[in-house]
């Protein structure tokens, strides 16, 4: 099964400074349909005016995975974290019991657009953790690039406390990229940049998601070149 969500079917906010399209039901929004995927809980696609963010604010029980894709983004915590980061690098922030973290745009002329999404952890409790890591961002084309993983590695692949994995990927153009999904998981497909098939039958445009259930073998192609998020999830 396919589950297509079109990028104007997504509810969108307008605060002047933040534009925001949540992909999940998230803050005032609700939409029964669109509660969680899986463990996954929220994906937010915003942009974010220069020198502005949010302020500081609580997190417990939710693993939080940034993607930056363009500007400089700075993340400061009650742990005493502090990072920048940009294009080419992933935050995570494991909230676990709890803590207090702040976001903004330390730009004073760029405008900072990022995703943010949310898994529910597969254990909690855990201590409070944050980590940056960094992909190769020219090393995306016609490959699935693990970012973050359950099987993390140290600097590269931030670890989740979830049995899951988020990929980036580029195809090229008419090159196919295949994914073999096991049986009883789901893929949430979500495109970046330019337009998609999967399966040679549903067509995916730029901020198009779908949601995806026993379908054992994805097989997406590119007529013009895509870049693409894809989430293995339990």
């Amino acid at each position: 099964m396919i589950s297509i969500q079109r990028a104007d079917e997504r509810y969108s906010a307008d605060h002047g400074w933040l534009k925001s399209n949540f992909s999940f039901s998230f803050a005032d929004y609700y939409d029964p349909k669109y509660l969680q995927f899986g463990p996954m809980r929220v994906l937010n696609d915003d942009s974010i005016a220069a020198t502005e963010g949010f302020g500081m604010h609580p997190h417990r029980e939710m693993e939080i995975v940034t993607v930056v894709l363009s500007g400089i983004l700075e993340h400061q915590d009650s742990l005493g974290n502090r990072a920048e980061t940009t294009w080419g690098g992933v935050q995570r922030m494991s909230a676990g019991t709890g803590l207090f973290h702040s976001e903004y745009n330390i730009s004073k002329d760029e405008q900072l657009d990022l995703l943010q999404m949310w898994f529910m952890p597969n254990v909690k409790g855990v201590t409070p953790s944050y980590e940056t890591t960094e992909f190769d961002k020219d090393g995306l084309a016609d490959v699935l690039v693990p970012v973050a993983s359950t099987n993390g590695v140290e600097g590269k692949v931030a670890h989740l406390n979830q049995d899951m994995t988020i990929y980036l990927s580029e195809p090229s153009a008419g090159k196919p990229l295949t994914f073999t999904q096991p049986a009883g998981r789901k893929v949430f497909l979500f495109v970046l940049e330019g337009d998609v098939s999967v399966n040679g039958e549903t067509k995916l445009s730029v901020r198009d998601a779908a949601r995806i259930e026993d379908v054992p073998e994805l097989t997406i192609v590119s007529d013009g070149g895509a870049r693409i998020l894809l989430i293995d999830l339990p």
